[in-house]
């Protein structure tokens, strides 16, 4: 079981992004059920880091979707998950960097 969850500068400003567009255009609860869902998601990866499928092989990253316009990147590290990214799926496929 890992132990430690880490953000990357990347996914931290990627889940601020998304809650600063959530608070801005819908109510608190909408912001709170994503919360939920991405706290309720990680948990899961906690549970079992192998759940999700690699997606880029060389970085060994993993790929959980959390809704349709929102996906979860992560790895495994020395016993820590790393979240690496939290991709808003609106935006531009080719902005998705590791």
């Amino acid at each position: 079981m890992l132990k430690e969850v880490i953000w990357s500068p990347s996914a931290e400003n990627d889940f601020e992004s998304i809650l600063n567009y959530l608070q801005l255009n819908w109510d608190d609860r909408i912001v709170n059920r994503f919360i939920n869902k991405v706290d309720d998601n990680i948990n899961l990866i906690i549970k079992d880091s192998k759940i999700f499928p690699v997606i880029n092989e060389d970085l060994q990253i993993r790929k959980s979707v959390i809704s349709k316009q929102s996906t979860l990147y992560y790895r495994e590290k020395t016993g820590k998950l790393e979240i690496v990214r939290l991709f808003d799926s609106r935006q531009d496929p080719n902005k998705l960097k590791f």
